[in-house]
């Protein structure tokens, strides 16, 4: 069997990550997290990427309600190891249980900063087709 000649994750790396994030999801919900931060705070787990040998989970979070998300994504690295020891029984599965790495999602903000320029005034005046230029 070859290589696959893509850097696109495989099909069975998209399935596993999404069974991840559905168990980091249930755990968070449930709030089997003993941490005072974690408790209080919503968190939407929007995307796992795993690694190629599956042995490695990246979870990528957003703190909902809250300005500043590193403490947030700091107090999840912390209890780590103990979200990984939860998820365990919904990914019995797994040959390996991944390590479970917790990083700040900051798409949400991209998307804001695109949205932000297609609705500015130049670009606008552009799509207008400069009618204002012909007359």
């Amino acid at each position: 069997m070859s290589k696959p000649t893509s850097s696109a994750p495989s099909q069975r790396m998209l399935r596993v990550g999404e069974q991840v994030r559905a168990a980091i999801t249930q755990v968070l919900q449930r709030g089997e997290v003993r941490d005072d931060l974690i408790e209080k705070t919503v968190i939407s787990v929007s995307e796992v990427r795993m690694s190629t040998d599956l042995k490695v989970a990246t979870a990528y979070v957003t703190p909902l309600g809250v300005p500043e998300h590193a403490a947030v994504v700091e107090a999840l690295n912390r209890n780590a190891k103990y979200i990984r020891g939860r998820i365990g029984g919904q990914l019995r599965q797994m040959k390996y249980m991944p390590e479970v790495r917790f990083r700040d999602d900051t798409s949400f903000d991209n998307y804001k900063k695109i949205d932000e320029l297609l609705r500015s005034p130049e670009v606008q005046r552009d799509l207008d087709g400069g009618s204002e230029d012909k007359e």
